[in-house]
């Protein structure tokens, strides 16, 4: 569940509400590359704009078309009550894991954040990829709370923001938090520019924002990564260099992720919720190119 390629899909929606059908369309590209998993309702996924009611059914809709692919289903909320009725309804929907990011509109504390976790682990029967995002949430793990929320029941991985471009600093920190964490724990990268180099570190999955959309591209990195070609793992991630520039320009993924999607078709121009806009027309049409030169139709 947590090796290989985990690959986070949009959540498309449309002027009627959830785009159910572009959705099941970017199931479709993971199924036919052979993601090792699905993230659904991630950071792309925009969980935070949609109800619980669409939650549901938008893991039901992964669950059914996911195929033999086990679905990992984000229940961050900002109350343990919201996120342990998340977590119920993940599961009776079918998934086999669930992702958790601390959201809170408070800043957190640290026992606070551990208390959670906790909590979570004491109602679930599927394992947990704890989300450490601090650009989104706001707060920033330590390696002490790591290793205690490691310890906890249920509890089986780490979704890491992006590390250093320097292989040798990414090297010295994955050894640090594998002495640390417990061997049953795996660590996943994501932050697709450093995935490559977080791979050749050691990292056991990447949770790919480009494997949503660019499943191919993506699953080949991740075998190099597993057939220890560190060389190939630096060459292909390299390549994509344009898209982790777009990534950068316009202030991370989401929007250059919807704006592909609909210029490969896949759906509307505009599948972004509320407040969220797309980009312009010129920024769409850089996106095109981008897409066009490195071949990733």
């Amino acid at each position: 569940m947590f090796t290989g390629l985990s690959a986070f899909p949009l959540t498309p929606v449309s002027a009627a509400g959830f785009d159910e059908r572009g959705f099941i369309r970017l199931l479709a590209r993971i199924t036919a590359a052979g993601a090792d998993s699905i993230g659904v309702l991630g950071s792309t996924g925009c969980y935070a704009y949609f109800t619980r009611k669409q939650r549901r059914h938008i893991a039901e809709v992964a669950k059914a078309h996911a195929g033999e692919i086990p679905i990992m289903v984000c229940v961050g909320a900002v109350s343990t009550d919201k996120v342990l009725r998340l977590a119920e309804d993940a599961q009776a929907a079918g998934a086999q894991a669930l992702l958790l990011p601390p959201v809170s509109y408070q800043p957190l504390y640290e026992e606070e954040v551990f208390e959670l976790f906790s909590t979570l682990s004491q109602h679930v029967s599927v394992p947990v990829c704890l989300y450490d995002n601090p650009r989104t949430t706001g707060f920033t793990f330590s390696d002490a709370l790591y290793a205690r929320i490691a310890s906890l029941p249920f509890i089986r991985s780490v979704k890491m923001p992006g590390l250093s471009s320097s292989p040798a600093e990414v090297q010295a920190r994955i050894r640090q938090l594998k002495a640390l964490l417990p061997a049953t724990m795996t660590l996943g990268i994501s932050g697709d520019a450093s995935a490559g180099v977080g791979l050749n570190a050691g990292c056991d999955v990447w949770y790919s924002v480009c494997g949503g959309l660019f499943p191919q591209a993506a699953k080949a990195i991740t075998d190099a990564a597993q057939q220890n070609d560190t060389a190939r793992v630096r060459q292909l991630s390299e390549q994509l260099n344009p898209l982790w520039a777009l990534f950068s320009k316009h202030g991370g993924s989401i929007r250059v992720m919807a704006a592909a999607a609909g210029v490969l078709g896949l759906t509307a121009a505009d599948c972004l919720p509320r407040p969220l806009r797309p980009l312009s027309a010129r920024d769409t049409e850089e996106v095109a190119t981008v897409i066009r030169h490195l071949g990733l139709q």
